[in-house]
């Protein structure tokens, strides 16, 4: 498939209470369940941690993963343009804000992120990872993977499960701004001398990284 390709996606230009934003966000539920991410997440985070480390989970959206995590007994933070969901406990953590400027990443020694860093280009990515490579000591992504087949089947079985137009367009651009074989580890800047890094491929159409920096 041809290079990395960004694309502004319908949903960021929807007020949250649109009732297509509403239904494309139901719509995104859907689809992180086929993928299985946030069950990858809740599996593969617990053995990784030291006692104590605070997760920053970067574009958090709805918070469910963030609080998936936290219902596990993971510190967890939230850090999103949007405010805090409605229906969020007080007692998970949440910031509001632009994750390319927030100056509080030394406070993480933990980052996550599920489909978020497909919306930056490789430049943006590159400042990104110096930047946690500061302070972070493990990083883990789940991204689409590039492929042409994610797309037919996106267009395919979208329709089947009440995909909305919005969500039909914004999965066919972030498939193509996704990730293939070692690209998450390049664009982030994390070089083998200093960071153990594994990338998986699945079925579902994620790439995942998870990233522990050497000792």
């Amino acid at each position: 498939m041809s290079p990395r390709r960004l694309h502004p996606e319908l949903l960021d230009t929807l007020p949250t209470d649109h009732p297509d934003a509403r239904h494309s966000r139901r719509d995104l539920r859907v689809i992180n369940r086929f993928m299985g991410n946030h069950r990858w997440f809740a599996r593969t985070l617990p053995p990784l941690l030291r006692p104590g480390e605070s997760i920053l989970e970067l574009g958090a959206g709805t918070g469910e993963l963030t609080q998936r995590l936290a219902a596990r007994g993971l510190t967890v933070t939230g850090l999103d343009l949007c405010p805090p969901p409605a229906d969020r406990p007080e007692t998970h953590g949440w910031l509001q804000d632009n994750l390319t400027t927030f100056t509080g990443y030394a406070d993480y020694p933990v980052i996550i992120g599920n489909l978020i860093l497909h919306h930056f280009s490789d430049g943006t990515l590159g400042q990104l990872g110096r930047q946690w490579r500061r302070h972070a000591r493990l990083l883990v992504f789940s991204e689409p993977v590039r492929r042409r087949f994610s797309q037919h089947l996106i267009r395919g079985l979208g329709p089947l499960f009440g995909a909305n137009r919005v969500t039909l367009h914004d999965a066919s651009v972030s498939i193509a701004a996704g990730f293939r074989g070692d690209e998450m580890i390049r664009q982030l800047d994390l070089p083998d001398s200093e960071w153990n890094c594994s990338v998986t491929r699945t079925l579902g159409g994620a790439c995942r990284l998870v990233a522990q920096r050497r000792p």
